[in-house]
């Protein structure tokens, strides 16, 4: 009985992998979305959210708002060397204090990049993952004791692990940080891992992102999303509830342990939505 049952269970796995192949873009179904999609797109989300701290007292000075405009421009849509594309992007996230009289901007973090992104395929020439090289600057444009920055050359790939779970995994080269923050890297570390679920598909999506920090201690932050559209018809649109717990979520004070839940609005990105391009019943 044992045996049948895994054999049963084998090829489901088969046919649900199989199924999740067979709807995928071809090679040359790629590069022909790739001449028609808009050249400028939201990068990472666009977002407006506010909140309260979870791990200390809740007035003007520890709620704050959050905001962050992103975008993408695609440099070239004929494919370079390697299959690759050219593309530059630039994120800007807002600490805002808004509770406070004279409504002041505690922290202002720049993240402009260039770089080249690639489809990667499978047996049957099937886009199966999605990876890019990136040269990136990150600060927060303050200079004497309150400039904060870095540098580093970020790796990024992406696939679906199933019909609504997407996987990114990136990692990064730091350099011209030590002047500023020398012990940036004990926050933020190496890498870090982002995972995305579509509960409810178009409606419903949960998100986590992970990071470890180099040191030897809990250094480091975990990061949790929940979107909801309550619109009829599929929409990039989204309230959003957020819990940020850890350190680096700015540059000013990336060495403080924060902890705060934040409810918003945003307009989500859709920059990899050609991995799920005519997969069927997601």
């Amino acid at each position: 009985m044992k045996i049948k049952i895994s054999i049963w269970i084998l090829l489901g796995l088969q046919l649900f992998v199989l199924d999740l192949n067979a709807q995928a873009l071809t090679r040359e179904e790629v590069r022909d979305t790739m001449q028609v999609i808009s050249r400028f797109s939201i990068h990472n989300d666009n977002y407006f959210i506010t909140g309260v701290p979870t791990n200390k007292s809740i007035n003007s000075s520890t709620a704050d708002a959050k905001y962050q405009i992103s975008f993408k421009q695609i440099i070239s849509r004929n494919t370079l060397p390697w299959d690759t594309y050219a593309f530059l992007t630039y994120s800007q996230k807002s600490f805002w204090d808004i509770y406070k009289d004279s409504y002041p901007f505690d922290e202002i973090n720049f993240n402009p990049t260039i770089g080249v992104e690639k489809a990667f395929y499978d047996s049957e020439d099937r886009i199966n993952g999605w990876g890019s090289l990136v040269f990136e600057h990150e600060s927060n444009g303050r200079d004497s004791i309150y400039s904060r920055s870095w540098n580093r050359l970020s790796a990024q790939y992406s696939r679906l692990l199933g019909p609504k779970t997407m996987l990114h995994v990136r990692g990064w080269i730091p350099f011209g940080y030590k002047s500023g923050n020398p012990d940036l890297i004990d926050y933020v570390g190496l890498g870090e891992i982002k995972l995305s679920h579509d509960i409810i598909l178009d409606k419903l999506i949960f998100e986590v992102k992970v990071r470890k920090g180099l040191s030897n201690d809990a250094k480091g932050m975990i990061r949790t999303r929940l979107h909801y559209s309550p619109f009829k018809h599929p929409s990039n649109q989204y309230f959003m509830i957020e819990w940020f717990a850890g350190h680096a979520e700015n540059l000013i004070d990336y060495e403080q342990y924060r902890s705060m839940i934040r409810v918003g609005y945003v307009i989500k990105s859709n920059e990899f939505g050609i991995l799920k391009r005519n997969r069927k019943n997601l």
